[in-house]
């Protein structure tokens, strides 16, 4: 027993105020490692590298040098083909540590204009349910989705229930595409989305779901889906589909985003300020440009027809 106790005496007798910070980081660490491999395809994958690792050990004891030989480059090339398999993984992973989670949301200041905008849309996605309209609705928050957005059309137009209406109407050019809302605007609307890869999902799940879970996994973006055969409202986030939600559990989802210490940015902040002051200088320079040469130009280019008629 005395031997016990000074075995541990002796190992904590240097144990200090930095050791303690290395100890909780490293276990961080791992235990971010452990759920990111348990929420992944990665969990087989490393099932089968222990497996491949066993084998190596087993045929180098065993004198089982062809086997041994074999095990040995899978192992290598295993190594590369790991960081290609796990390649949306490892890069959600990154951006996760890019992003962080000490970002503030859009403010007590924006609450009244917040509040409006999630009434607009949480109508929206009720009739759109009653209706049985399918509606796909992605909010951007610290990932930029500009990518996204140009393959579809740019609106910058305010939020309302009557935009949203006809934006998914059956009808309409651009109702089988996504919508990007950044901050308080609609951004971008009939956009492309990519697929969830992930086999685990339902089979009676359809494109425009997968599509809502497929850019949750590449980006921090939140999805609502409203289904167009069952009018069962869907919500995605980070990989993940959270189904059968009603309008009242919408609209708190969406006050959290809004006005919680969450993650959408304000008025996707200065990036978001800085397309806008872009886009509203090209315009003024566009309409100057038109004010100053479109009379002389229109008179130049009636000059030119009529020559070439003669």
């Amino acid at each position: 027993m005395n031997e016990v106790i000074q075995f541990f005496a002796n190992t904590f007798s240097d144990f200090g105020l930095t050791d303690a910070i290395d100890i909780i980081i490293v276990t961080f660490v791992v235990y971010y490692l452990l759920k990111l491999i348990l929420e992944t395809r990665a969990q087989q994958i490393i099932k089968g590298i222990l497996v491949l690792v066993a084998a190596t050990f087993l045929s180098d004891v065993m004198d089982l040098h062809t086997l041994n030989w074999m095990c040995k480059g899978a192992l290598t090339l295993g190594a590369v083909a790991v960081l290609i398999v796990l390649q949306p993984e490892l890069r959600r992973a990154l951006e996760f540590m890019g992003r962080g989670r000490i970002v503030r949301g859009i403010g007590a200041g924006d609450k009244e204009n917040s509040k409006r905008v999630v009434n607009a849309i949480t109508n929206a996605v009720e009739k759109f349910s009653n209706e049985k309209t399918g509606a796909l609705i992605v909010f951007e928050r610290q990932t930029i989705l500009e990518d996204y957005a140009e393959t579809g059309t740019i609106l910058d137009a305010a939020i309302t229930e009557q935009l949203l209406g006809n934006l998914f109407y059956e009808g309409a050019p651009l109702h089988d595409g996504a919508i990007i809302i950044s901050g308080m605007e609609i951004y971008a609307a009939g956009c492309m989305l990519p697929l969830s890869k992930n086999q685990t999902i339902s089979k009676d799940l359809g494109t425009r779901h997968r599509a809502g879970i497929g850019i949750t996994e590449n980006s921090d973006a939140v999805v609502l889906i409203v289904s167009e055969e069952t009018g069962i409202i869907s919500m995605a986030e980070d990989g993940k589909l959270e189904r059968f939600l009603d309008t009242r559990t919408v609209e708190k989802r969406l006050l959290d985003i809004y006005l919680g210490g969450s993650k959408i940015r304000k008025g996707i902040t200065r990036f978001s300020n800085a397309r806008t002051a872009f886009d509203k200088a090209a315009d003024e320079s566009a309409k100057k440009s038109e004010m100053i040469y479109g009379k002389s130009g229109s008179s130049r280019r009636r000059r030119e027809e009529r020559d070439d008629d003669k």
